[in-house]
């Protein structure tokens, strides 16, 4: 199978009028698009497309958070959405967070989406949130990807390349994107913005029923769309005619007020944890110094949605000042509002952390993941924890249980090979990074990770014996893909 590369998401909103997708070159050179028919998608090649454009996100891509207490909120958010597909629909998403100034979301092939930070601390509601999102899933759900691709021709997408190319560079480089699209044909460009059209109508109706079903407020969705409009037009100034605003967003809102008009009003209750993510996003903003003083003024003040979040951003902003003592007192303050939060837990133990207390953070940590033992972001702390306390056997426990409920993740190979490191087993050591860089899609260094654990002394004949049946698949495997891209 040719690799479908670059990858083309859909996008809710871009620095261009004409982004309802954008596309990343891969540094190996652009693919032979072939015809029409060679470029469809089955439901099997957009989910390995996803995984490897996933991979490429995680290991290059600097405004990229690997963080799996915002990620973890975001693809939960999405979950109870998802919950309401309907049956032929259903599928597993990934949500991740990028920092980006920019208001922006996309979904990518294979249920993967991505949200800019400023998208999520301009929701001012977790109804506006989930309202973007639902919009997301129902791109991936509708396979609008594979349905846009199926429709050019081989002229229309190379200069939907040319165009996609161009609106990702936006992100940074607003220079170097306006020369890529001058590029592209002009009248395929106008083409493809007639045919995303019944893409963004469709996604928007499917959107509404999903937030409606999920229990979130549908209204939510018209508000935050035309703030985000606003948003968007800044950077429509100055573009060539054909990419100007067209009345597309405006069909849309009124298209989607028309949709919500009647329907009875619902108060919907944020949850804790689309504050907390905010505040801990917000935290992360600026300076420390400029964190503390925007939470500070929030309290003094009393100018805060929820004071739980506001003291909880205030210990995050004090811890990343270097200061855990002022951090603690936060904490104390969120125990006085008897708030109960995963979150809550690690921010106490990273606190116990910053001031030596290791011992106490290794066991309010254990006491947590026992409370609450889907939290991700609990066990990796741990591990971390326990790894940098030398305690390598506890930490490889850790692991180990992690991974019967996480068997793809590649966080956890990867500590897994840390932790043999530090016991001083070499085999096991380079096995782990193998299957690690496996997941993160690096096969050569799967394979060489292999080869070197293959030369450990401290390996015995069965384990052995089975580096070396898996280094012949992946071998294989490495040979396919080369031979992919000579074709």
């Amino acid at each position: 199978m040719k690799k479908l590369l670059p990858f083309l998401v859909f996008a809710l909103f871009t620095p261009f009028p004409v982004g309802t997708f954008w596309a990343e070159a891969r540094a190996d050179g652009l693919p032979n698009l072939g015809e029409a028919s060679q470029a469809d998608f089955s439901p099997q090649m957009e989910r390995k497309v996803g995984e490897e454009a996933m991979n490429d996100i995680r290991l290059h891509e600097p405004t990229y958070i690997d963080d799996p207490e915002i990620n973890g909120y975001l693809t939960r958010l999405v979950g109870r959405l998802a919950a309401n597909l309907d049956k032929g629909s259903q599928q597993s998403f990934e949500v991740f967070a990028l920092r980006d100034p920019m208001l922006n979301a996309f979904a990518m092939p294979g249920g993967y989406i991505g949200v800019h930070t400023a998208l999520i601390l301009a929701a001012q509601s977790e109804s506006e949130l989930a309202s973007v999102l639902a919009h997301e899933v129902s791109h991936v759900t509708q396979h609008h990807l594979a349905r846009m691709v199926s429709n050019q021709q081989q002229s229309q997408m190379a200069a939907l390349l040319a165009l996609a190319v161009g609106v990702l560079a936006a992100r940074s480089r607003p220079d170097l994107a306006m020369g890529a699209m001058l590029g592209g044909q002009a009248a395929a460009v106008q083409n493809q913005l007639s045919y995303s059209r019944d893409f963004e109508r469709e996604a928007d109706r499917i959107g509404i029923q999903l937030l409606e079903k999920s229990g979130f407020d549908i209204r939510g969705m018209g508000a935050f769309f035309v703030r985000m409009d606003k948003f968007g037009r800044i950077y429509e100034n100055g573009a060539p005619g054909y990419l100007r605003t067209h009345p597309l967003t405006t069909e849309r809102i009124a298209d989607m007020e028309n949709r919500i008009q009647g329907r009875p009003y619902k108060q919907v209750v944020d949850s804790l944890a689309f504050h907390l993510v905010r505040a801990k996003l917000r935290s992360q903003e600026g300076s420390s110094q400029d964190a503390v003083t925007e939470f500070s003024s929030q309290l003094k003040e009393h100018k805060y949605v929820s004071e739980a979040a506001a003291h909880y951003g205030m210990a995050r902003a004090w811890l990343r000042d270097g200061k855990p003592d002022q951090a603690e007192k936060e904490v104390d303050n969120l125990s006085r509002l008897k708030i109960a939060s995963p979150m809550i837990e690690t921010l106490l133990a990273e606190i116990q952390v910053k001031r030596g207390e290791v011992p106490a953070a290794i066991k309010s940590l254990r006491a947590a993941r026992s409370q609450y033992p889907d939290e991700l972001g609990i066990g990796l702390l741990l591990i971390d924890t326990l790894l940098d306390a030398g305690r390598f056997q506890e930490a490889l426990r850790v692991i180990v249980e992690e991974q019967q409920s996480r068997p793809t993740d590649a966080r956890l190979y990867l500590l897994m090979a840390r932790t043999y490191a530090g016991l001083n087993q070499q085999f096991r050591q380079h096995r782990a990074l193998a299957e690690g860089y496996l997941l993160q899609g690096v096969l050569h260094s799967a394979v060489e990770q292999l080869e070197l654990a293959q030369k450990a002394p401290d390996g015995d004949f069965y384990e052995q014996s089975q580096v070396d049946a898996r280094l012949r698949t992946l071998r294989a495997r490495l040979a396919d893909e080369k031979l992919e891209r000579r074709q």
